[in-house]
């Protein structure tokens, strides 16, 4: 079957280094990127923020507390104050036009973390012509509905929260789910709270459909190969070895 959108073009499960992965540097910084993709990932995954001047920074936390040990809160900084923070005191924050630069072939997954960074990404996406190489997903409805408001099926979007919500309680309950308008993939965790959200028939009810399924954050070979078996189309993990191993040994990386 032809991929609905060049983002999603590929012949195997895709492997995700999640913010970049954690294996060698700090979590979203250029040398975790760097080293995922001199370990081969084409696909990698981050976060993103505007700061008080529009400037749109790959980063996952509203503040600096829990990296840079710092209490700045990204929405309220300048991008001249942020090039001073260090992530785990070693690595600056980067641009998300730093990473769309630095490697024009590997896509990219994008999580809009925020309202404010919402316009700022949208004008990026259009300045960069970069919609073939990214996805857009948000644990907000509405900042996804803005962003393919904007583009339209042009622009690879993930599920929203009534999506997802839609599609699991649906498949518990047995009944009919409503094919999403919009989504074109399913990015889920394993559970949420006391309910299994990847399961053999939410994946297969997900297909039904005309959706892949990504699966968030997997670090352990084991659940990685179990997600896999069960038909998830995609794995994200901060453990960038461990997911390229089991990829290997499977014969799809």
């Amino acid at each position: 079957m032809a991929s609905p959108h060049p983002y999603l073009d590929s012949s195997t499960p895709i492997a995700f280094a999640h913010r970049g992965g954690t294996s060698a540097a700090p979590e979203n910084s250029m040398r975790a990127f760097e080293h995922a993709v001199n370990l081969g990932y084409r696909y990698i995954e981050t976060d993103v923020h505007a700061t008080s001047d529009g400037h749109v920074v790959a980063f996952h936390d509203n503040d600096l507390k829990r990296t840079c040990d710092s209490p700045l809160k990204i929405a309220e900084a300048t991008i001249d104050e942020l090039s001073h923070a260090r992530i785990d005191g070693t690595d600056s924050i980067p641009l998300l036009t730093e990473i769309l630069n630095a490697w024009p072939d590997v896509k990219v997954n994008i999580d809009c973390k925020s309202d404010a960074v919402v316009a700022p990404l949208i004008k990026q996406l259009r300045d960069s012509q970069c919609l073939d190489r990214v996805c857009i997903g948000s644990f907000s409805d509405q900042r996804l509905a803005r962003i393919r408001e904007e583009f339209g099926s042009s622009v690879c979007t993930s599920m929203g929260p009534r999506e997802v919500a839609s599609l699991v309680l649906g498949t518990h309950a047995r009944i009919p789910v409503r094919p999403t308008k919009h989504a074109l993939v399913a990015q889920i965790p394993v559970r949420q709270g006391p309910i299994p959200v990847v399961t053999r028939r939410t994946v297969q009810r997900a297909h039904d459909l005309g959706l892949l399924v990504h699966v968030w954050t997997i670090d352990e070979p084991e659940e990685i190969g179990r997600l896999l078996d069960l038909g998830a189309d995609g794995i994200m993990s901060d453990d960038t070895i461990a997911l390229r191993d089991v990829f290997h040994a499977r014969g799809i990386w």
